[in-house]
Order: C-alpha cells, then sequence, then structure tokens
C-alpha cells in the first residue's frame, strides 16, 4: 500500500487524462484494501452484498474481485505485480497479473454503475489498464502516452466512469503490451442488466474464462516474451490440462460460457454432445434473428464469444480447442515425425552408448502420454490427465462439461466421473466379422484414363550419384 501523500502525489501528477480531479479528495483519501488471491481454484460466485443485486459469474480457476461502496460509486482496488501461477500440478510459471494472480481477478459490476478502479503498479516498468469493449470518456482509456500518462512503479492511478451497457469485456495493459500480455497480464470484466434484458436470458450457471498462451522453456520458469507464434503452452486462464477445473452444472441448467481470446491467433472452441448459440459478442448481445445452433464456434484474436446451452444430456462432455497442438502442452514442437520408422536397429546401438535412450513417436505420439520418462524440473508433461478409463492423452486447451442430474442448484463441486448407465458404453466386439461389402462402381475414376498399368506399382527414388569433377 502506498501512503496517503503518496497517493495524493501520484494522482495529481495523473491529471486531466485520467480525470482524477473527477474525484474528490475526501473521496481518495484511503484506497479499499487490495484483495489478494494465490490459489489458483476455481472459487464460488461472489454474491453482491450491496449495490444492484446481479447473478454472479464463475470463473474457470479464478475468483472475482470484491468491491466497496463509497457515496454510491463502487470502488475495486487492482494492484500489478509479479506472480507466481500453478500451471498444472507440478508446474509453476513466474508471470505479471494482478492481485496475486494471472490473470488477474474478475470484476462484476451493473449497468449504470458508477465504478471506481484504483491501480497501483507494483511492476519494474511502467503500465496502465485498457478497458477493452467498454463505452467511456477518452481519458480512461488507458492507452498510455494517448489518453494518458503510464503509471510508474510505486504510483496509483484512478480510472473513473459509468458502466453503460451489459455484456462481456476484458482488462489488459496498453503500455509495453508485448511484454505484459505475454508475461500473462489481463482479466475478465462482466457488466450485468440491471433490468430485465430482451437480448439477454437469465441461466442457471454462468461461466467465463480467458484464452492465454506462453512459450516456457521446458525446465523455466519465465516466458519468452519474444515469440511470435510458436508457443507451447496454450493455456484457460493460465492454466493447462488437467490442471483445468471441470465446468460442472446441474441436469437441464441453462449455462452460459463466456470466453476472451487474448492468443496471438484463432481458437475454433468445441463442445461435445450439445448444440449452443453464439448470443452475445464484446460488441454486445446478438439479434435473436442471428443465431443459429453450432458444436463449434472461432474466437478471433481480442474477441469474446458468449455462447448458451441448455444441459440436457448426462454426462462428461469434452470441451476444448479444436487445434489439435492446442491440446498439448510444451516439449512436442521440434519432435521429428517418425511414423513407420524401424528403429529396432539403430535404438539398440545408440542405447549401448546412451543408456536412457528412448525411441519416440514410430507409431504416432500417443505413447507419450503413457511414458513415465524423467521429466526436467517443473515441466507439465506434453499429453496427460486420468479418466475414468484410462489417460485421455490431452493437455493445454481442453477440459469437461459434467452435467449431473443430482447436482445441487448453485453446487459447483467436482462429482467425480460419469458412470454410464449399462449398455451405453463402446466396447470391443469379440465375434465374428462380416466380409466388407464391394460395389462395382468401388474405385473406378470418373474419367478413365488409357495405358494405365493394370498392377500395382512401387515407385522407387533414386538419389543422384556425384562424380568427381563434375
Amino acid at each position: 500500500m502506498v501512503s496517503r501523500r503518496e497517493f495524493f502525489k501520484s494522482t495529481s501528477i495523473a491529471g486531466a487524462a485520467v480525470a482524477a480531479t473527477a474525484v474528490s479528495r475526501v473521496a481518495m483519501a484511503a484506497l479499499p484494501e487490495p484483495a489478494i488471491q494465490t490459489k489458483p481454484d476455481t472459487m464460488p460466485p461472489l454474491m453482491p452484498g450491496n449495490g444492484r443485486h446481479y447473478n454472479p459469474v464463475v470463473t474457470l480457476n479464478g475468483w472475482t474481485l470484491p468491491w466497496r461502496m463509497n457515496n454510491g460509486v463502487k470502488e475495486f482496488h487492482l494492484v500489478a505485480e509479479p506472480v507466481v501461477r500453478e500451471m498444472c500440478e507440478g508446474f509453476k510459471a513466474h508471470l505479471w497479473g494482478y492481485n496475486g494472480q494471472s490473470p488477474g481477478p474478475t470484476i462484476e459490476v451493473v449497468e449504470g454503475d458508477r465504478v471506481r478502479i484504483f491501480v497501483t503498479n507494483k511492476l519494474p516498468e511502467h503500465t496502465s489498464v485498457h478497458w477493452h469493449g467498454q463505452r467511456l470518456p477518452n481519458g480512461m482509456d488507458g492507452v498510455t502516452g494517448l489518453t494518458q500518462p503510464a503509471i510508474q512503479p510505486g504510483k496509483t492511478f484512478v480510472y473513473e466512469f459509468i458502466a453503460r451497457r451489459p455484456g462481456t469485456f476484458m482488462y489488459h495493459p496498453h503500455a509495453d503490451e508485448m511484454t505484459q500480455m505475454a508475461m500473462g497480464m489481463m482479466g475478465f470484466w462482466v457488466t450485468h442488466p440491471k433490468n430485465k434484458h430482451p437480448l439477454i436470458d437469465e441461466v442457471d450457471r454462468d461461466f467465463v474464462f480467458l484464452l492465454n498462451s506462453y512459450d516456457i522453456d521446458p525446465g523455466a520458469y519465465t516466458p519468452k516474451i519474444m515469440t511470435m507464434l510458436d508457443f507451447n503452452l496454450w493455456s484457460w486462464n493460465s492454466r493447462v490440462f488437467p490442471g483445468i477445473d471441470p465446468l460442472v452444472v446441474r441436469k437441464n441448467d441453462k449455462v452460459r460460457i463466456r470466453i476472451g481470446n487474448l492468443t496471438m491467433t484463432n481458437h475454433p472452441i468445441h463442445l461435445h454432445g450439445h448444440e449452443f448459440v453464439v448470443s452475445g459478442t464484446d460488441g454486445g448481445p446478438t439479434p435473436k434473428t442471428g443465431r443459429w445452433p453450432e458444436v463449434t464456434t472461432d474466437v478471433a484474436v481480442g474477441q469474446m464469444r458468449q455462447i448458451e446451452f441448455l444441459a440436457d444430456e448426462e454426462g462428461d462432455w469434452a470441451f476444448h480447442c479444436h487445434k489439435a497442438h492446442h491440446t498439448m502442452n510444451a516439449m512436442g514442437h521440434d519432435v521429428p515425425t517418425m511414423i513407420g520408422v524401424d528403429h529396432r536397429g539403430v535404438a539398440k546401438s545408440i542405447s549401448s552408448l546412451v543408456p536412457d535412450y528412448m525411441v519416440m513417436g514410430e507409431r504416432g505420439m500417443a505413447d507419450m502420454a503413457e511414458m513415465e520418462m524423467p521429466l526436467p524440473d517443473n515441466t507439465a508433461p506434453m499429453m496427460t490427465g486420468e479418466g475414468p478409463f484410462e489417460s485421455v492423452a490431452m493437455g493445454g486447451m481442453f477440459s469437461v462439461v459434467k452435467v449431473r442430474r443430482d447436482q445441487k442448484p448453485g453446487d459447483y463441486k467436482d462429482p467425480g466421473w460419469y458412470q454410464q448407465p449399462p449398455g451405453t458404453t463402446a466396447f470391443e466386439w469379440t465375434g465374428a466379422l462380416a466380409a466388407p461389402a464391394r460395389f462395382k462402381s468401388e474405385g473406378n475414376a470418373s474419367m478413365p484414363v488409357k495405358n494405365m498399368p493394370v498392377k500395382d506399382v512401387e515407385v522407387q527414388v533414386r538419389k543422384p550419384v556425384s562424380h568427381a569433377g563434375h
């Protein structure tokens, strides 16, 4: 915490660009106590104790920032600081975030609320906060140098504006973005409608999370901030599977999931077992005439997508990014494709020189999920996560939507694995197999080619032989 004298000094420097003068000296005399959270668990929804009522969201592997009411203004305190984030069990990253976490806590307000956010900078460089998607005064937009002076280390700035429209938003720095966002500085913002809204349905469960990515070498702790595309950790709220909690719902609940993308690429998010509609973006709720059933929606860079569905199919349903490399953790990108290569001879020779030598990938990469090979310290296995039958062989952006008929309303505790009713699980067939039916037209080209050989031909490639002097 900064002293009262230091606080007034810093806000006077901010001047009109940050509209600190819009807040009286009496109101600024004491800052709200900053709430800190270091656990990576999904915290229960924060029920509003004062101000307008709303149905709170649940932040996947995260939490909602408490506030205080001060003369009708909802006050929050964000602290930008270095944090340690457990990305999954046994693997921690040294990131930058807010209030002890990366991403920072979710901020929840109600349409029409006057909001005041104190931002204290405990980073080694200057920062700011941009309120992504919000309608607000230009001087509150948080772009360093353009709409405000930077928040220098040790200083506290104050942002104040009215939450003018309901919707799904984000916050992140607009100062040295390449570094600060690559280090994990981001958070979620939800503005709930103040009255019943014709385009915003009431739901039973409302989940939020951000898509983010990191490039952390195996055994290292700090992301490489210069990486542009080749990230090796694709995460939801800075967690990788199996460290991502399940989304637990009651059968026949109306479920909303809000997703924000602050990575460097798009993500097709896919839900098994149900259809959903895209009910909103960061631009606001979508018209009901423009909604249609989907099972996958693409979330582009800097976008928000809000999906809704009726959880009417009981079970454990996979929920993941459909880019295959995004459901895999570190160590996978530089492994050569060795499918079909017979290693037996060379592996025996190498093993005599290197006792721990291990063949990788000659039958595909599924073996990587079951290997108990030694890993560098502080590293997440590439594909892991044990299901009720065997390894799930997933990592990265993967979780499970758990639908249960006996889950109590408001109960988000993991109910364990789903027990399929007898006769409803795929099983091995041990009986006789009938010969496959063949059609006369099978294999014929639509445009027959004359003079083609009747027999199969194996193509052999000869490398050119070099000759001295040629």
